[in-house]
């Protein structure tokens, strides 16, 4: 279902005297949607379009045939009945902090390498300024967030490069099933061309709109305990298209592995709330993620609190 109030935030708009209109509009999409979509945001349009011409080559050559062969080795191009343990889609992962394996991934191009290398480069700096912007409407110090991702050798961060094929049977396979997002804040540089996306809102999935050389921004877990649940993940999805292959290439802003993640105290002492949120460290979180990803968000944090871990003093670089 399409939804017209989707948050579309340009970020040019900071500079001048919108900037207070610009921020209640990021405040609102980050209470009321956990996603939000930026235009104007400082990456070149012209480089995009370089990333995207060299990941769709990439597919092409070198993933296209891969994807077919393992959909015929497991009889999905007949499955008549749900699919609810796959998803319909070709994917590999970059990372980038603390330390680059760009360098190790088969099959890249030496131009591939280094553009994604460039690309990584300004999404964190784009997370970084987004991070910035959701402290000053929290009434947090700056740099506030990154401190708290930052653990003893600072944040991770990551992208998994995914292509979403033509699916025979959509209405049985999920490009992606349902969820939520683990970590910090994610960008995304999705399709143009062929949608797919889906958020979950008042019960409804809504579409995330594509637009050309926009960054779509959603919040992750983390930044829901962060912020005490004033800001939520919010579960999404991706509906397999019967036309076209949908392009995502989607980088996680992450806390460090060793990064305490707790509700930041002023919240809690400002909204007069009880501490809602466990305290955890991130890479516990994440190796219960990896078992439980397409469960609901909540029993990963009760479990926490059942756990309720006495964690010492947060590590800052």
């Amino acid at each position: 279902m399409e939804n017209l109030n989707f948050p579309v935030i340009s970020l040019d708009k900071l500079n001048g005297d919108e900037r207070k209109a610009t921020m209640d509009k990021i405040k609102d999409a980050c209470e009321n949607w956990g996603f939000f979509e930026l235009v104007n945001h400082g990456i070149p349009h012209d480089f995009m379009d370089t990333v995207e011409r060299l990941t769709k080559e990439h597919y092409r050559k070198c993933m296209e045939e891969r994807f077919k062969e393992l959909v015929a080795s497991k009889g999905l191009d007949a499955v008549q009945t749900e699919v609810k343990d796959m998803d319909w889609e070709s994917t590999f992962h970059l990372r980038h902090l603390p330390v680059s394996n760009i360098s190790e991934i088969p099959d890249l191009t030496d131009e591939y390498r280094k553009v994604m290398k460039e690309f990584a480069v300004m999404l964190e700096k784009l997370a970084e300024e987004l991070l910035d912007l959701l402290c000053e409407n929290l009434g947090l110090e700056k740099g506030y967030l990154k401190k708290a991702f930052y653990g003893s050798r600072g944040p991770t961060f990551g992208t998994k490069v995914a292509n979403y094929p033509p699916c025979p049977k959509p209405e049985l396979v999920k490009g992606l099933r349902p969820h939520t997002d683990a970590g910090g804040i994610i960008l995304l540089f999705q399709d143009d061309k062929v949608s797919g996306l889906q958020l979950l809102k008042d019960g409804e999935w809504i579409d995330v709109p594509p637009m050309r050389h926009s960054i779509v921004v959603n919040l992750g877990d983390q930044l829901e305990v962060i912020t005490n649940g004033k800001y939520k993940s919010v579960e999404h999805r991706v509906i397999a298209q019967n036309d076209g292959t949908r392009m995502s290439i989607a980088s996680f802003f992450n806390p460090g592995s060793d990064a305490v993640i707790y509700p930041a105290p002023t919240l809690v002492e400002k909204e007069k709330n009880v501490e809602e949120y466990p305290k955890f460290v991130f890479e516990d979180y994440m190796n219960l993620y990896a078992r439980l990803k397409f469960d609901a968000k909540e029993p990963r944090f009760e479990a926490f609190k059942a756990s309720n871990v006495n964690l010492g003093p947060i590590a800052t670089a």
